[in-house]
C-alpha cells in the first residue's frame, strides 16, 4: 500500500493523533498512514491570520516528505498552503475542506456548515465560491461559546454541534451538513453516528478522495503497453 502522509496544520498532537484515527477508520487496514504536526503555530486555527501563518509550514513539511509518498492530507479545515504544496510537489495534494465541500455537493445537493470557529467563516465562505459550489451552500451555522474552550468541553461542543445541524437540515434546507474542522474529527463521528448520512465528516472525505485517486493512477499504469526496453532487459 503507497505511504499516505497526513499534515496537521495544528499544533497540536492531541489534534493529529484523532484525525489519524479517522483517516484509519476510512481505509484498508493495509493502509500506511503517516503523521506530522505543525510547530510553532496555533493548537487550533481559529481565524484567518492563523490561517495564513500555517501555510509556510504546510508547505515545509509537505516539501520533507520521504520519496515513498504518494498522496498529502492537509487536514485543516481552511486548507492552508494547499495550492502552494501542490505547485511544490508532484504527488496529489488533498485538503479536508476542499474533499468534503466537494462530497457534500455531489449530485448538486444543498449543503451546509456547522463549525464553531467564527473568525474562519469568511474563508469557508470564500472556499465554498472558488470551488464554484455557492448555488447549493445553504450558509454556516455556529453555536455560542469560545472555539477553544469549546475544544476542551467535547460534550458542550457536540451538543452545541448538533444543535446546529439540525438547523442546517430543518431551517436551512441542507440535505448534508459538513463538520467544519479536522480538530473536531471527534465530535464529527460521534454526529454521524446520531445524523446518519447527512453529516460529512473531513478527513474521512479526504482520505476517499485520495484513495480514489491513488486507484485511478494505479489502473492507468496497469492498463499502459508494457515498456519494450524494460521487457527485454
Amino acid at each position: 500500500m503507497p505511504t499516505i502522509l497526513l499534515i496537521n496544520p495544528n499544533a497540536s498532537a492531541r489534534a493529529l493523533d484523532m484525525m489519524l484515527a479517522a483517516a484509519r477508520r476510512s481505509g484498508p487496514e493495509d493502509l500506511d498512514l503517516q503523521g506530522v504536526c505543525a510547530t510553532g503555530g496555533p493548537s487550533m486555527i481559529v481565524t484567518g491570520d492563523d490561517l495564513a501563518r500555517a501555510a509556510p509550514e504546510v508547505v515545509r513539511l509537505g516539501r520533507a516528505a520521504g520519496a515513498g509518498t504518494a498522496a498529502i492530507i492537509v487536514a485543516a479545515f481552511g486548507d492552508p498552503g494547499l495550492d502552494d504544496l501542490r505547485a511544490a510537489t508532484h504527488i496529489p495534494v488533498i485538503g479536508i475542506g476542499e474533499a468534503s465541500m466537494r462530497e457534500a455537493a455531489q449530485g448538486q445537493r444543498r449543503f451546509g456548515i456547522a463549525t464553531t470557529t467564527p473568525g474562519l467563516v469568511k474563508a469557508i465562505e470564500a472556499k465554498v465560491v472558488s470551488l464554484g459550489l455557492g448555488a447549493w451552500f445553504t450558509g454556516v451555522r455556529l453555536p455560542p461559546g469560545d472555539p477553544l474552550v469549546l475544544a476542551a468541553t467535547p460534550d458542550r461542543q457536540e451538543q452545541g454541534l448538533a444543535a446546529c445541524v439540525d438547523a442546517c437540515l430543518t431551517q436551512d434546507g441542507a440535505a448534508r451538513v459538513i463538520i467544519g474542522g479536522g480538530p473536531l474529527s471527534e465530535s464529527a463521528r460521534a454526529l454521524h453516528a446520531r445524523f446518519g448520512p447527512a453529516i460529512i465528516e473531513p478527513v474521512p472525505a479526504a482520505m476517499r478522495q485520495v484513495l480514489g485517486v491513488l486507484n485511478r493512477t494505479i489502473q492507468r499504469l496497469q492498463a499502459a503497453p508494457p515498456n519494450t526496453q524494460y521487457d527485454a532487459q
